[in-house]
């Protein structure tokens, strides 16, 4: 449709002839060789109010590529400069279509035309009588300089610093917090006393529960030996446990046959499935609890006799 309405607005509108349009390689080179990029295109002094520019995409092929549409320009003389980007693909010689503007000035349209250019496509030029095909050659390997060394050595410096500086302080700071936080713990005999009063009821006397009493019992009671006696309770059998507890003086010696006794049940029923009766259940806690208050009342004794000397 543009095409046709620029014939018809040549055929009512004056034609006035202008010149040769602009053809210019985009590669700084002295002749257009096979896949260089040209534009081709026209300057005009005089735009008027309005230029109606031909349609080019006809010219897109197999040998004549159409890069780019219209690309319009702005002179500082005040006039434009307007073009289109083709590539050849084949040598020979094209001719290119002389181009029909139509430009407005009033209720005036003239038809302006700038006049057809043809251009000679080369290809380079191989003298078959001295080339030689050469193989391939591989990549080429630069030295490597101290200049690029550098960066990676500071990093590795850095990284291996960081990582210094991490080992030493991080435990240092975990210890820290560790201390901080036994510090603020509850003395033992408080936490074994609150997490005795768990098992006071005579819910866990029954058969299938009797397992967890005594376990519970057991272990709290370990876990207090261990941070009142200074012995590795809780990784001892109940024969090597006593047999610490033997000579050990802060142990009341009216609690140590049945606290043994009430420890070795404890095994029976965790290991051997026995069933304890009422009468021994009974006991266990108070037990426990009476073991726990008399050592914890030696060490206060012991405590005030430092305090007096």
């Amino acid at each position: 449709m543009r095409v046709i309405y620029i014939l018809l607005a040549a055929i009512l509108a004056d034609v006035l002839p202008m010149g040769a349009p602009f053809v210019r390689p985009l590669q700084q080179r002295d002749s257009i060789l096979i896949a260089d990029q040209i534009r081709y295109g026209f300057s005009l002094d005089d735009p008027g109010e309005g230029l109606l520019i031909p349609d080019l995409s006809w010219l897109d092929n197999d040998t004549l590529v159409l890069v780019s549409d219209w690309q319009i320009d702005t002179l500082r003389s005040g006039g434009i400069e307007a073009g289109v980007v083709l590539s050849p693909f084949e040598e020979g010689i094209y001719h290119l279509p002389p181009l029909y503007l139509v430009r407005y000035k009033g209720d005036v349209a003239d038809t302006l035309v700038f006049d057809s250019v043809q251009i000679d496509v080369r290809s380079l030029p191989v003298d078959t009588a001295t080339f030689n095909v050469h193989p391939l050659k591989g990549q080429i390997n630069y030295p490597v300089t101290f200049a690029e060394i550098v960066p990676y050595i500071g990093g590795s410096l850095l990284l291996a610093a960081l990582v210094a500086v991490l080992i030493i302080f991080i435990p240092k700071l975990f210890r820290k917090k560790t201390e901080q936080k036994q510090k603020a713990k509850d003395p033992a005999h408080i936490v074994a006393l609150r997490e005795l009063e768990h098992y006071r009821s005579d819910k866990f006397w029954a058969p299938e529960q009797q397992k967890i009493f005594y376990s519970g019992i057991t272990d709290i009671l370990k876990t207090y030996m261990d941070e009142r006696f200074g012995i590795d309770a809780p990784e001892m059998t109940t024969a090597e446990l006593f047999a610490a507890l033997k000579d050990c003086k802060d142990v009341p010696q009216d609690l140590y046959v049945p606290l043994k006794e009430m420890f070795e049940r404890a095994d029976f029923v965790k290991f051997a499935k026995y069933v304890a009766d009422k009468q021994d259940n009974a006991a266990a806690l108070p037990l426990a609890v009476k073991f726990v208050s008399s050592t914890y009342q030696t060490q206060l004794e012991e405590e005030a006799k430092k305090d007096v000397l």
